[in-house]
C-alpha cells in the first residue's frame, strides 16, 4: 500500500479510471477481445447442441467427464453428513436473517397501486437462475444471498449451477441450496452454464433471470445473452473503502483492509483518514497481519494497488467516498451515524467503531451482491426488487376520452402519427 496527503492527489488514486479489468490471472495475453469470441461460441454452440456441447466443456474446462447434468435429492440429503453441524448452523442463522431482512423490505413495499382507473400489477418472475462460483474456493454464502430474497419476492422457481469439482459439488454449496430451497441443481459453470439458463437445453430450464458472480468468461456470457434475458448485474472485484480518524483502531483498519484484499489479486482496498498518524499505524499494521493470512500472495497482489490517503477534513473524506462510490464503505468514525445523510453513491454502508464488511458478507441480512467497480452511482444491493416486474392498467371511460382525448389528438399529430390520432378522435366524434 502507499500513503498519499491531500485531497486532489487521492482523488487522482481513487478514481476509477485506475481500476484494473476485472480479468482473472493469466488471462492479459488473451485480451478482452479475444475472451469475448470464445465467449460469444461456447453461447452459439450450447444453443445449438444443448447437453451435448455442456458435457464437452465441462471435461475441457473443468477436467470432469460427466454422465448427468443434474443434481439429485439423495446427494443433496448425503452432503448433510458430510459438513460440520456447527457450519449448518451457521448457514441456517445466516438464511433466518436473510429471509427477515427481505421479508421486512417486502411488507415495507409491497402493495399495488390504484388510482381513478390506473392501477399497477406487482407480479415475480416464474424462474430465475442463480450461478455460484466453483473454482479455488466454496461460496455457500452466495446461495443464500441470491437464492432468499428470490423466494421471498415469490419466484416460482430457482435453479441453480455451479462448476463441478472432480469430487464432485462441495457439500457445503449443497446444504446451503436446501437450507435456500433451491429447486433444481445443475453441474455446469463457466459461459456454458451463462447459456443453458439462457436459452434452455435438453436437461437445463430456460430462466427469466440471471444471478450471480463468476469470471471473465461467465461475466461476458451474462453480457452477451442480456435481453434474452435479465441478469442482475456484471460483478467485478470486490472493493472497499474504510474512513477512519484519530480515534479509530489501527488493528480494525488493517484487518478490514486485509478481508477484502484476499478476494482477488484484482480486489481493491483502501481508506481515507484525517489522521497521519493513525495512516502510518495503519500501514504497519498492514504488513504485520498480512504474514499470518493462508492467501498472503493474493492479498499482497490486491494491495500493491491499495492507498491510505489523509486530508485534512471529514468533508474531503466524504468527497472521496462519493466519488470513488465503494461497494462496501466502511464509517469506522465518531458518529458515523449522522455522516450516512451525507452518503449518496455506496453499495453498503457499515458504521460502529467495530464496522465489518465479514458481518455483511454472511449474517448480517441485506443480500451481499453489492454493485462493484463504482456503479453504485447508479445501481442497487440484490433486493425483492430485482425478482418481480411490473404491469401497467389503464381502464379508460366516457369521461377520460372527453378529458384526455383532445390533448392525445394534438400530440399524436404533432409526432407526425396520424392514425394515433384518428383513433382517440373517431371515440370523441362517438361521444359528440
Amino acid at each position: 500500500m502507499k500513503i498519499i496527503e491531500g485531497f486532489e492527489k487521492a482523488k487522482k488514486a481513487l478514481s476509477r479510471e485506475n481500476v484494473a479489468l476485472a480479468f482473472p490471472p493469466g488471462m492479459g495475453k488473451t485480451g478482452e477481445g479475444g475472451v469475448e469470441e470464445e465467449v460469444r461460441g461456447i453461447i452459439e454452440d450450447v444453443r445449438n447442441r444443448g447437453d451435448k456441447a455442456i458435457f464437452e466443456y465441462t471435461e475441457k474446462y473443468d477436467g470432469v467427464r460427466l454422465t448427468s447434468l443434474e443434481v439429485d435429492k439423495g446427494e443433496t440429503n448425503r452432503a448433510y453428513s458430510e459438513v460440520d453441524g456447527g457450519l449448518v448452523a451457521a448457514l441456517k442463522l445466516a438464511a433466518e436473517r436473510i429471509h427477515a431482512f427481505h421479508k421486512a423490505q417486502k411488507d415495507a413495499i409491497w402493495h399495488e397501486v390504484s388510482e381513478k382507473g390506473l392501477s399497477q400489477l406487482m407480479r415475480p418472475l416464474q424462474r430465475i437462475g442463480v450461478y455460484v462460483p466453483g473454482g479455488t474456493a466454496t461460496y455457500p454464502s452466495t446461495v443464500l444471498m441470491t437464492a432468499i430474497p428470490a423466494r421471498v419476492a415469490g419466484v416460482k422457481e430457482v435453479v441453480m449451477v455451479t462448476p463441478p469439482h472432480k469430487s464432485g459439488i462441495p457439500p457445503a454449496t449443497l446444504v446451503a441450496a436446501a437450507i435456500a430451497e433451491v429447486d433444481r441443481i445443475f453441474r455446469v459453470g463457466g459461459a456454458q452454464a451463462i447459456a443453458a439458463m439462457a436459452y434452455g437445453t435438453e436437461t437445463i430450464p430456460a430462466v427469466d433471470k440471471i444471478c450471480g458472480p463468476g469470471n471473465i468468461f461467465v461475466m461476458l456470457a451474462k453480457k452477451a445473452v442480456f435481453g434474452v434475458v435479465d441478469i442482475d448485474a456484471l460483478q467485478g472485484p470486490s472493493d472497499v473503502l474504510i474512513m477512519a480518524d484519530e480515534n479509530s483502531n489501527p488493528e480494525y483498519c488493517a484487518a478490514e483492509l486485509l478481508a477484502q484484499a484476499e478476494h482477488d489479486p484484482l480486489a481493491e482496498a483502501h481508506m481515507v483518514t484525517t489522521s497521519r498518524r493513525l495512516a502510518d499505524e495503519v500501514f504497519r499494521e498492514v504488513a504485520q497481519q498480512l504474514k499470518g493470512i493462508s492467501r498472503q500472495s493474493i492479498a499482497g497482489e490486491s494491495l500493491r494497488r491499495g492507498v491510505i490517503a489523509v486530508v485534512d477534513t471529514l468533508d474531503e473524506a466524504i468527497k472521496l467516498a462519493n466519488l470513488y462510490a465503494p461497494e462496501h464503505l466502511c464509517l469506522m468514525i465518531e458518529e458515523a451515524d449522522a455522516c450516512i445523510a451525507r452518503i449518496t453513491n455506496a453499495g453498503c454502508i457499515f458504521t460502529g467503531r467495530g464496522a465489518t464488511v465479514v458481518l455483511g458478507d454472511y449474517v448480517a441480512g441485506p443480500s451481499h451482491a453489492l454493485p462493484t467497480g463504482g456503479t453504485a452511482r447508479f445501481s442497487s444491493p440484490l433486493n425483492i426488487l430485482d425478482f418481480v416486474k411490473f404491469t401497467s392498467v389503464i381502464n379508460t371511460d366516457k369521461l377520460d376520452i372527453k378529458q384526455l382525448g383532445k390533448a392525445a389528438s394534438i400530440i399524436a399529430r404533432t409526432e407526425g402519427l396520424d392514425a394515433h390520432a384518428r383513433a382517440v378522435e373517431r371515440r370523441l366524434k362517438d361521444l359528440s
